[in-house]
């Protein structure tokens, strides 16, 4: 499956920022949304991915003077992505190699989506579980 599929059933807004926004703005969406990162826009281009981790560095490097900076001051720049057409276990398997979370979903140089891990664990928990139906269905009707 790829993760063109996992995004077919997806109808909300993909949450994101701008490398101007404060940080302060910027964890005030990741509050109300009850998310755990954004991606951080340059237009449609992904520019960085500001996450909890990233408020927690610069908290500590910062102080409380953190919420005043730019997001681009404090985002993480090496954006890793994936295309539509990525496999879903190859994206889970970047994500775990790469010990990241979310990943933006780009094409043609602009962001189509957002996924979690979290994402593709249900999607495997979810083939995990109508395998084993399947399975018991063909072992019953046998």
């Amino acid at each position: 499956m790829t993760i063109q599929a996992i995004m077919q059933g997806r109808d909300g807004p993909v949450f994101s920022c701008s490398a101007d926004h404060r940080v302060a703005d910027a964890v005030a969406i990741l509050a109300d949304k009850r998310i755990g990162a954004l991606p951080v826009l340059d237009g449609e281009r992904v520019a960085g991915i500001f996450s909890e981790r990233d408020v927690l560095h610069s908290l500590q490097k910062y102080g409380a003077s953190a919420m005043e900076k730019r997001v681009a001051e404090v985002m993480t720049a090496d954006v890793i992505s994936v295309d539509l057409q990525k496999s879903a276990i190859g994206a889970l398997s970047l994500m775990t190699k790469r010990r990241i979370r979310h990943l933006p979903v780009v094409e043609k140089d602009q962001l189509v989506g957002f996924i979690s891990i979290g994402d593709l664990v249900k999607y495997r928990i979810d083939k995990i579980e109508s395998e084993a139906a399947e399975m018991r269905n063909y072992i019953q009707s046998a």
